[in-house]
């Protein structure tokens, strides 16, 4: 598959195209960049001459716009920026694949609540599928508007996910959740500064985060009535990873063993989830495609509690897109993806 990358200079964009470099069955064919149009990739990130492929991206030119042909399009740039450059790719037919927010809600008006402008193209939204692959994988094969979900939701939805559905718990949950800075982007900004960030731990959109609603979203489908989430995302000090703890009442007894069986019985066919049999820590998922899962009881054994560890970058955003767009092009989901965790 021919590839086009839209703002291939963002974070996600950075690790999506490290990616496909080894995808034996992917080309990147165009990568564009709002400030380095004109530039060779490689005078911009000198680290692509170490990727396979690495000497032929070194003298792409990033350019404003894709001018080539291509077969599936990414698009890394801010929500409504996103689905207004994705509009043309769609209209012709090409199957995209956003890493915004622009196709990931349903309902536009939750996605004007949450993110403050009116949706860039509204009536497409019943076309999109949102991108949690372990739960929709049928509905992207299907697809050509693809809606990346994003990395706190990746891995809240998936700790809550086979719980929900097995009517193990009230609709009531909380998310608590830490981030590496990389979560933030490449923009500057005073929270992601080395001097602000290092020793330090911090809460922040306490009040809401527009992730929310994704959560909400999904487990409310799972569940088949509407459910509530309270959730609180913290910054710590590391570049990547998100770790996920999610607490959950429950409505009937069940053992630990039971529990864990459940968990593996769920996504025994889902190879980038691993259900461990100890809480996991984001190191053991680092520069990787797998979300770790583990699920145990408190000491009354009456509130649920999951705890997962992802690579924002990866699972939580680039890996996920490229195993969505395998799905989507017929390529076998785990191609370009295997890799093991990055460890110590």
């Amino acid at each position: 598959m021919q590839v086009g990358i839209i703002n291939g200079t963002s974070y996600f964009g950075l690790d999506l195209i490290r990616l496909l470099s080894g995808h034996p069955q992917a080309e990147i064919t165009a990568i564009t960049a709002r400030s380095h149009a004109g530039d060779p990739f490689g005078h911009v990130f000198p680290h692509v001459a170490g990727l396979p492929c690495g000497s032929r991206l070194s003298r792409m030119r990033l350019t404003e716009t894709i001018e080539t042909d291509v077969d599936i399009v990414f698009s890394c740039l801010p929500h409504a920026a996103s689905a207004e450059a994705l509009l043309p790719f769609i209209r012709r037919g090409v199957p995209v694949i956003d890493v915004s927010a622009d196709f990931r809600l349903k309902d536009a008006a939750i996605y004007e609540k949450w993110y403050g402008v009116p949706h860039p193209a509204p009536e497409l939204l019943d076309d999109a599928v949102y991108g949690l692959t372990e739960l929709h994988r049928s509905k992207i094969s299907q697809t050509r508007i693809l809606g990346n979900p994003g990395c706190y939701p990746t891995a809240a939805i998936l700790a809550l996910a086979p719980a929900v559905a097995d009517g193990l718990v009230e609709n009531s949950f909380i998310v608590d959740a830490k981030s590496g800075v990389s979560g933030g982007g490449r923009s500057l900004r005073l929270d992601n500064h080395y001097s602000e960030v290092n020793e330090s731990v911090h809460a922040y959109a306490v009040r809401g985060h527009r992730h929310v609603p994704e959560m909400v979203q999904e487990l409310s489908a799972i569940a088949g009535t509407e459910v509530s989430v309270t959730f609180v995302p913290h910054l710590v000090p590391m570049t990547r990873g998100i770790l996920t703890t999610c607490y959950a009442t429950l409505n009937q007894s069940v053992t630990p063993t039971q529990l864990s069986d459940l968990y593996r019985s769920v996504y025994a066919d889902d190879p980038f989830v691993l259900v461990t049999d100890a809480p996991p820590r984001t190191k053991w998922t680092y520069s990787s495609n797998y979300c770790a899962l583990n699920a145990t009881l408190n000491e009354t054994e009456d509130v649920l509690i999951v705890t997962a560890a992802l690579d924002n970058l990866v699972k939580g955003a680039a890996g996920e897109a490229l195993q969505n767009a395998n799905i989507m092009m017929g390529i076998e989901e785990t191609v370009g993806l295997s890799a093991p965790p990055v460890y110590p």
